[in-house]
């Protein structure tokens, strides 16, 4: 008996970990992907689906290929689509928010190589849940081909 008490708290502190450290993993990234880039081209977009289980903000991003990353907004304003960097980006709690050209997208700045069709970039995400504690997202978005539907250049 004493040898068995000692495994049983092991093993019930170990599931407790494992349901902690998925609890706190709270936020999904799906179909991650930028636009790919011409040579000297030193902008593009980073577009994907988050969802947040219990809501939270998007409050920073950033990606070794950039000099800078930024959380943006397209929108019209009269009759004219304005880009405009925002602070965050609000996640409702269960509902995903797509980040894609003409909307909010990541906007990749500075680049610091051309983004290859069939390549990925790894981005890093921090997003704050309402609690205020902060979960930190890896990322590797795939590179897809330049297309007609691009995020305007800066």
């Amino acid at each position: 008996m004493t040898f068995i008490a000692p495994v049983a708290r092991t093993l019930a502190a170990a599931a407790l970990l494992a349901i902690a450290g998925h609890a706190s993993a709270q936020t999904t990234i799906k179909d991650a992907w930028a636009r790919g880039t011409v040579a000297q081209q030193k902008a593009s977009g980073a577009f994907m689906q988050i969802t947040s289980a219990q809501g939270g903000r998007l409050v920073e991003a950033s990606s070794p290929v950039a000099g800078v990353t930024e959380i943006h907004e397209m929108a019209m304003q009269g009759d004219m689509m304005r880009m405009r960097a925002v602070p965050a980006l609000e996640l409702p709690a269960g509902k995903a928010v797509e980040l894609k050209p003409g909307g909010y997208h990541l906007m990749l700045m500075d680049l610091k190589q051309q983004l290859k069709a069939g390549d990925s970039v790894p981005l890093t995400l921090v997003v704050e849940g309402k609690d205020g504690k902060r979960e930190t997202l890896q990322v590797k978005a795939a590179v897809r081909p330049l297309g007609s539907n691009a995020v305007p250049k800066h």
